[in-house]
């Protein structure tokens, strides 16, 4: 579309970033379609085998790293972030008590990706319209394709990647999701973020419950609790279980205890707020729910990745943490029969891990140096 001037393109540029704030993203930027340069940590990453069960993350490797080869004809990618850290909700009253389950603050509500990709689907049809005499192609992404979206992010000056390798903002810190929108339209970029501003700190490498990051930036995701609890299909390890607490889906720990964290913003966005009291449910009272009780609460949640029987297994795990007592030794025995193989195994691991307990651990979050930073 090279029938623009810059000085109509930059105008654009900025309506677009106007107009991205009224449909709710805290903040926008646009960078070029390459990631190139992430090559080699990939290729490392993979050989390492720290993607786990991930098999989709060695494929289309070279659609990662070149965006034009997923969607042909783009330009510029739009990088876009919105807060998501629920306005009211317990995080860390949650985590001091090992009868409640602690569930990652990002999936409390509606499912991210319909929200963050209706929005995004939005701000590439205003763009259409706004371009008269042409029409602009462009197509969202949420975490759904094979996309570098913190290294593109990154490029786009929205922040720099964390030792935790999530995607920090110096005005926002990390509670915070991204999306995406391919386009066919040379808008001027923004500068890159090229520096770090972690600094000597390692909070989040010391505090991960499971030790999961090997160096720091990267991740090993066979021994992360999110991986652990929502991706990875089969036995949980053993070794970890004792070490996942509460946590029966996901883990915010590393955000948790990131200094940049004292800048985040509660989102008053209505589709992240808490449903079905799952910010402060008792872990019996979801170890009750049969298949379709769980189908029926998590209708339009990410839960619903982890599956019926993902979710008895992590519960099952999280009751053997637990202060245990009659009525927990009860619901696990009740629940046994009537479970998958699976299932049944974490069962026998709990009752014999209340069995042999004298209490339930403490929790490493709270006695780190950096706890009374801690949100509530």
């Amino acid at each position: 579309m090279s029938q623009f001037s810059t000085e109509q393109l930059d105008a654009l540029a900025r309506a677009l970033k106007l107009q991205a704030r009224t449909l709710g993203f805290q903040d926008c930027a646009i960078t070029l379609p390459d990631a190139h340069q992430e090559a080699e940590a990939i290729q490392h990453w993979l050989d390492k085998g720290y993607q786990g069960s991930m098999d989709y993350l060695t494929q289309n490797v070279e659609k990662r790293l070149d965006p034009t080869l997923l969607v042909p004809g783009t330009q510029r990618i739009i990088m876009l972030r919105m807060d998501y850290l629920p306005a009211g909700a317990p995080i860390t009253g949650i985590l001091r008590n090992p009868d409640k389950a602690y569930v990652a603050r990002y999936t409390l509500g509606r499912d991210y990706h319909k929200l963050i990709r209706k929005r995004l689907k939005q701000l590439g049809q205003w763009l259409d319209a706004q371009v008269e005499g042409a029409e602009v192609r462009f197509r969202p992404f949420v975490d759904s394709a094979p996309v570098l979206e913190r290294p593109l992010a990154r490029n786009a000056g929205l922040g720099w990647i964390g030792k935790h390798t999530l995607l920090l903002n110096r005005q926002a810190g990390s509670w915070f999701l991204l999306g995406e929108l391919f386009i066919d339209l040379p808008l001027p970029i923004d500068p890159p973020e090229t520096e770090s501003h972690c600094g000597r700190c390692s909070a989040c490498i010391d505090i991960c419950p499971t030790q999961a990051f090997p160096e720091p930036g990267v991740l090993d995701a066979r021994r992360c609790i999110s991986y652990l609890t929502i991706e990875h299909r089969g036995s949980i390890p053993p070794e970890l279980r004792p070490l996942m607490g509460n946590r029966i889906f996901g883990c915010d720990d590393c955000q948790l205890i990131c200094p940049w964290n004292r800048f985040a913003k509660r989102s008053d966005e209505p589709d992240f707020q808490p449903r079905h009291g799952i910010d402060q449910a008792g872990l019996l009272e979801l170890f009750a729910w049969d298949e379709e009780t769980f189908l029926k609460r998590t209708e339009g949640s990410a839960i619903r990745r982890t599956g019926y029987e993902g979710w008895q297994r992590n519960l099952a795990v999280a009751l053997g943490n637990s202060r245990g007592g009659d009525a927990v030794t009860k619901a696990l025995q009740g629940r046994r029969e009537q479970s998958s193989a699976l299932v049944q195994e974490h069962i026998d691991w709990a009752l014999q891990q209340l069995r042999n307990a004298a209490g339930p651990s403490p929790l490493p979050i709270l006695d780190h140096p950096g706890a009374r930073r801690l949100p509530e």
